[in-house]
């Protein structure tokens, strides 16, 4: 528990203190606080939810420091606890630290300002673009710029799937790795590069899937890209090149939407295959006639399964008569109550395309990701990724190679992995508790849960998204990631939100659901 440095020995968290018992209830200067505010018996919600919002709406910028619990307290006429648990909730979601004689200072601003509870009128958003008429955030046919119009509806609370903590950005060690990077760098580093990436950052990844995906990689064989999503142009490129072309990538069924989005924008076909407890179905797989396939196989995305043996075995066969395998990497590090799976990549070198990427180990922001192709396509590759933009930015990646070989990805990960399980513990507890006739998918890894309504067969999960949305919490419907017939459920990310809002957030859910049953 959180302590500032004033001596004074805690009281209870739970009211007033005795000097102020019977008294009227405090205000302080700082933010203009009015504990008469507050709900009866949620003092330090209260304070937390305030503090937060200022912390959001920059009225407390970064670097800013709390006033002293003890000055706080006296203040408010609370108990010093009441003040002392607000700030730890604060410490847990990431937004403060304490400093010890420097006080408690704000590190990390929330992603939004908490906006207003949006009103109670049909989930919409305005067009991402132009001045059009405004589109259902969830349409029964999503589109392009469906993702670009849910990020961009107001929301108390975002359970959307996709991203890491973000508070938990580790900016000090980028700063350190940054400055490290630049007092040592020759003005020729300035120019252009290798349209592979640095030869610092492919030899850190190198390591990086060495120690932690069991893949033996050569640097050279290494392609930086940015991200996930060039990868897939890129690749697409690659195979509709091949001898022979190929226009056909088959897909895991439910599998990502994104995914399915940006194969189909470079002309691929995305053949649909069933996913059971298993993981892929090979013999599915192979009716479709797809020479090619796209795979979760450490936590499929959004069902959670992990790629049995069996199934690796088949997959294996498969790939020896021909058949070339995306190995779609995503989360693999994020893993909880379960040990390790190996890499396909490790386990086929000359039939999978292998990709991965930063996004949910430090931020979507960074852009940065990497593959490895097969031996016989790694020139197309560097060709496709040369004429796409002549390379990376050079300076990130440098600063992100330090950041591997010093140890710091691994900290970090250390760092996630504590955070996420506690959110992910939340949001079962929360589920069981509020849901209790839903079924939770995945929990043994990965950034979110598939929660499925077996006892509500009829109902449509746009509607239940389109209904929480209402209520001010962000989802998506699993039938935005299926192109067969699915049963209804919601994809819940809990890793960017703080616990003590994702119980907040299934309620919302669970009241929605009640109003559409």
């Amino acid at each position: 528990m959180h302590r500032s440095n004033d001596g004074v020995p805690d009281q209870s968290i739970t009211g007033r203190s005795p000097e102020a018992a019977g008294g009227p209830a405090g205000g302080a200067d700082f933010l203009q606080l009015d504990a008469a505010d507050a709900p009866p018996g949620g003092m330090a919600d209260w304070l937390a939810r305030r503090l937060r919002e200022a912390i959001g709406d920059g009225r407390l910028p970064v670097g800013s420091r709390l006033p002293a619990t003890r000055v706080l307290a006296a203040d408010l006429r609370v108990s010093r606890g009441v003040v002392t648990d607000a700030y730890q909730r604060l410490i847990d979601d990431g937004h403060v630290a304490g400093r010890g004689r420097a006080g408690t200072i704000v590190v990390a601003a929330p992603l939004t300002a908490p906006p207003p509870p949006p009103p109670r009128t049909p989930a919409r958003a305005a067009a991402p673009a132009g001045d059009g008429p405004s589109r259902p955030v969830f349409p029964e046919r999503p589109g392009a710029e469906v993702f670009d119009a849910l990020r961009a509806a107001p929301a108390r609370i975002d359970l959307a799937p996709g991203v890491p903590d973000l508070a938990a950005f580790p900016r000090a060690a980028w700063l350190r790795a940054e400055r490290r990077v630049l007092s040592g760098l020759a003005a020729p580093s300035f120019g252009y590069g290798d349209p592979r990436g640095t030869p610092a950052l492919r030899t850190a990844v190198a390591g990086w899937l060495a120690r932690n995906r069991g893949i033996r990689a050569d640097p050279a064989g290494i392609v930086i890209v940015a991200g996930t999503a060039q990868a897939l142009g890129l690749l697409s490129a690659v195979l509709r090149a091949a001898d022979p072309g190929i226009d056909a990538v088959a897909v895991e069924d439910p599998g990502s939407l994104g995914t399915r989005q940006h194969l189909n924008h470079h002309g691929m076909r995305t053949p649909p295959v069933p996913v059971d407890g298993l993981g892929v179905r090979v013999d599915a797989l192979r009716r479709t006639g797809a020479p090619a396939v796209l795979l979760t196989p450490a936590h499929q995305f959004p069902a959670g399964t992990v790629l049995h043996g069996t199934r690796r075995r088949e997959l294996m066969d498969w790939a020896g008569d021909g058949g070339l395998v995306i190995e779609d990497d995503y989360d693999a590090e994020h893993r909880y109550d379960r040990p390790p799976v190996p890499a396909l990549h490790a386990m086929l070198p000359d039939r999978v395309f292998y990709a991965g990427s930063v996004s949910k180990l430090l931020a979507p922001a960074l852009r940065t990701g990497w593959v490895i192709a097969p031996p016989r396509h790694r020139d197309a590759l560097v060709d496709a990724k040369r004429f796409a933009d002549l390379g990376n930015a050079a300076l990130p990646q440098l600063v992100l190679a330090d950041l591997m070989e010093s140890g710091e990805m691994e900290r970090q990960l250390r760092t996630l992995r504590r955070r996420h399980r506690a959110r992910r513990d939340a949001m079962i507890a929360a589920i069981r508790a509020r849901l209790p006739g839903a079924v939770a998918h995945g929990a043994a890894a990965g950034l979110h849960l598939l929660v499925t309504f077996p006892e509500h067969a009829g109902l449509r999960d746009g509607d239940l998204a389109a209904a929480a949305l209402e209520r001010g919490v962000k989802t998506q419907p699993l039938s935005w990631h299926a192109q067969r017939p699915a049963p209804p459920g919601l994809v819940l990310g809990y890793a960017a939100t703080a616990p003590s809002v994702i119980d907040d957030g299934i309620a919302a859910v669970a009241a929605a659901l009640r109003d559409l049953t």
